[in-house]
């Protein structure tokens, strides 16, 4: 095939032909750029080593650390000249640095490659991320906690299968939602310490033979140590796969409360209503008030789960050591990243701005015969029946309750007797939905006084 007919099937964005394409696949400055500061740091970190050991002469060492710091601030105040046929953000700000300071620029390279340079710049942003992740969730903790301790005793229907099952407390729903998210942050602390670890010194794959610290350099990139395998210094992604890994199971946690939100709001329910900071009105209905930011959010996770795969797949078929495919791990994790620190922000508003209508959550808190496990503990209880025997009662007395159109607590004490003779007029003490969430005092429970000690013990641990 002619380039002219080949480029007509390629599109006229790749006019240039053969090597405009194969430019287009190989460049990656136009996502790596976010690595600046993080290879400035790790450039000005190694030429420091390299002086300090005699590698390179101080002058030079002096003379490129003023030219990355000028570099630093060119791209700071967007004057940097990015340049797509460079390839990446390592060269960019290698080539510039030569302009600048002139033939020292030529030994900052000396004794590393771009494979451990790229792992210690993509390390140091993914570290950069866990820690914004961990004050995200942080925050949108305080906002649930908040909430818990404003409805600590507010009575609501605890729901299994999205059917009614018992009562329990707004406060105590807000609190479950707490531990998720402590879960959560912990996660991002376990991956940070474990991939506080420096790849520099690793070279291209097999060390150096030029007398670096290693130590030095990680202690200035603010690592605990050193990586202890070259082959693996450069070939390890397991730090970031590990980061979307957390970050997946945040945002699902997420996304199943943007989920409760839609419900939640909705006509039917009514029971909270959104700040109209994450809302919108419908175009032509104008009774509606939609809970769009959750509605999104419910979407917008999904890249996280999507970026976490896309790795994998990426790294699954790879041998030792790199290969041109890593390439491919930055953009996907840029895209999760950014979309979780979103939705944590999001979710914190939402959360803090949300009005719980306690009402409407008693109402059907009370409905859908959510004491039938009150009434059955007590038929244990009261009248020593065999667990099995007592669901079988309440079961016959659901039914009847069905069958006249109300609930467990609107029978009358004869209703009840036909059923089975033992049973007292104590038995209305709980049936009351505030009755039945007091009486849940075993830890974790949603007892309002075992809420607020959860209330407490969150505060204080969060500071």
């Amino acid at each position: 095939m002619s380039e002219s007919g080949a480029n007509t099937m390629w599109g006229g964005r790749f006019a240039g032909g053969v090597d405009a394409i194969m430019e287009a696949i190989n460049a990656s400055i136009g996502f790596d750029k976010r690595l600046a500061a993080q290879d400035i740091a790790g450039s000005r970190a190694h030429a420091a080593m390299l002086a300090a050991q005699g590698i390179i002469s101080a002058q030079d060492a002096a003379a490129i650390d003023a030219g990355l710091e000028q570099v630093a601030d060119e791209i700071a105040s967007g004057a940097f000249p990015f340049r797509t046929e460079l390839e990446d953000i390592h060269m960019n700000v290698e080539a510039r640095l030569r302009e600048l300071i002139g033939a020292p620029a030529g030994r900052l390279h000396t004794a590393r490659s771009r494979n451990d340079q790229v792992g210690v710049d993509f390390r140091l942003f993914v570290r950069e991320q866990c820690d914004a992740a961990i004050a995200g969730i942080d925050a949108l903790m305080r906002a649930f906690l908040a909430q818990a301790e404003a409805g600590a005793d507010w009575v609501m229907p605890g729901f299994t299968h999205l059917q009614t099952a018992q009562p329990v407390t707004w406060g105590h729903h807000m609190l479950a939602y707490v531990e998720m998210l402590a879960r959560d942050r912990s996660r991002f602390a376990d991956a940070r310490a474990r991939m506080n670890e420096c790849p520099l010194g690793a070279a291209a794959l097999a060390g150096t033979s030029f007398p670096i610290d290693r130590d030095a350099t990680a202690r200035a990139l603010g690592f605990d140590r050193p990586t202890a395998n070259s082959l693996d210094s450069v070939s390890d992604r397991d730090f970031a796969i590990e980061f979307l890994s957390a970050a997946s199971i945040c945002a699902m946690h997420l996304s199943r409360f943007a989920e409760e939100l839609v419900i939640w709001s909705s006509a039917q329910f009514r029971f909270v209503t959104l700040s109209d900071a994450f809302s919108t009105g419908s175009s032509i209905m104008p009774q509606k008030k939609n809970p769009d930011a959750a509605e999104l959010l419910r979407a917008k996770l999904g890249r996280v789960m999507g970026a976490q795969v896309a790795l994998l797949v990426v790294m699954k078929g790879l041998p030792l050591t790199y290969s041109k495919d890593m390439q491919e791990d930055k953009e996907q994790l840029f895209d999760a990243a950014d979309t979780l620190m979103l939705g944590l922000a999001a979710m914190a508003g939402m959360v803090r701005d949300m009005a719980a209508n306690r009402d409407a959550l008693a109402a059907a808190a009370a409905s859908g015969f959510s004491t039938a496990t009150d009434l059955a503990d007590w038929l244990v209880r009261a009248l020593n029946l065999p667990f099995r025997d007592a669901h079988h009662v309440t079961g016959t007395l659901v039914r009847m309750a069905e069958e006249a159109g109300c609930d467990l607590p609107d029978l009358s004490l004869a209703q009840m007797q036909s059923v089975h003779p033992g049973i007292t007029a104590e038995v209305f003490e709980v049936l009351g939905v505030e009755n039945s969430v007091r009486s849940r005092i075993s830890y974790g429970g949603t007892a309002p006084d075992r809420v607020r000690e959860q209330v407490a013990r969150w505060k204080d641990a969060l500071g």
